[in-house]
């Protein structure tokens, strides 16, 4: 396959995830205020875009599904936010490339991935929603706890699901075919 050719498959295949990623996260399992949800494993199948066409290209798919999101249903605070929250955290979820090509590669590089969007969750919520919090609760504490809720919480579900052995065969396979 010529390099054109596989960038053109690779970026129909990041527009595809990123579709799908988009479907999955309006299937919300578990809704929280103010914008988190765990879905029907959304940021899987977006960090499968850096994992199956590399870092690079899975950044820019994520900040993609960032705009996308912010599109559909926004909770904006500051302007600032809205960079922190959909672009930059969405964004790191393509860091999933990195480990694409070492053992265990899917699961380290989801991990990352999501631990990227945790950070900036994380940092947005005590910068700009610190008033949502309880009367006499730490405002870091509080962030850390609300956003582990959801994106703690989907990735453990989706880590199990990717032990699965037909599941985890079944990526490999097609990363391999790509």
């Amino acid at each position: 396959m010529t390099a054109k050719r596989q960038n053109l498959s690779q970026t129909a295949l990041c527009a595809i995830l990123i579709a799908l990623s988009t479907v999955l996260g309006m299937i919300k399992l578990f809704h929280l205020p103010y914008g988190g949800s765990i879905t029907l494993l959304s940021m899987l199948v977006a960090t499968l875009c850096g994992y199956f066409c590399g870092t690079a290209k899975g950044i820019i798919a994520c900040t993609a599904l960032g705009l996308l999101n912010f599109i559909l249903g926004p909770t904006i605070i500051h302007p600032a936010q809205v960079f922190l929250d959909y672009f930059l955290a969405f964004g790191l979820m393509g860091l999933s490339g990195i480990t694409a090509d070492k053992k265990h590669g899917l699961i380290t590089g989801y991990i990352i991935g999501i631990t990227g969007r945790f950070f900036c969750s994380f940092l947005s919520g005590f910068i700009f929603f610190a008033e949502y919090a309880p009367d006499n609760m730490n405002v870091i504490w509080y962030s850390f706890l609300y956003n582990i809720t959801y994106i703690g919480i989907e990735g453990i579900i989706t880590i199990i699901i990717l032990n699965i052995p037909t599941v985890k065969n079944s990526l490999e396979k097609l990363k391999i075919s790509i």
